[in-house]
């Protein structure tokens, strides 16, 4: 399974930026899906998962009403909508999945595929 995630950019705060992570090598549907994120001298953290179906999602507190995590099985897709960005959420966003696809785990172990990252940039 490859990751190829897309869309990052320079936002300023208050704004919404929509990136999203291109799925080859397997069907998307089998597997649940999460996007990461790493911050400048800090460690990887988990941001959002969404289950095989797309009928559970889990959240990390720290985002949550303001990022949106879905799912496109068909288009093999998987996209994070952030909104209300603020300077804190400035990262590499990764995206990974996993061959688990009804349990979110937000543990970095868990995941059994990443993407290469891409950079969100959040400054006026």
């Amino acid at each position: 399974v490859q990751l190829q995630a897309s869309g990052g950019g320079l936002v300023q705060p208050g704004g919404s930026l929509r990136i999203s992570c291109a799925v080859s090598g397997d069907a998307l549907s089998w597997h649940s899906a999460a996007w990461f994120r790493q911050a400048p001298g800090k460690e990887r953290e988990f941001v959002a998962a969404i289950s095989a179906s797309g009928d559970r999602r889990l959240y990390h507190a720290s985002v949550e009403g303001r990022f949106t995590i879905s799912r496109d099985n068909a288009k093999n897709t998987v996209d994070l909508q952030m909104s209300s960005l603020e300077r804190e959420d400035t990262a590499v966003y990764y995206c990974a999945a996993r061959n688990v696809p009804y349990t979110l785990n937000q543990a970095i172990g868990q995941w059994d595929y990443w993407g290469q990252g891409t950079l969100v940039t959040v400054s006026s």
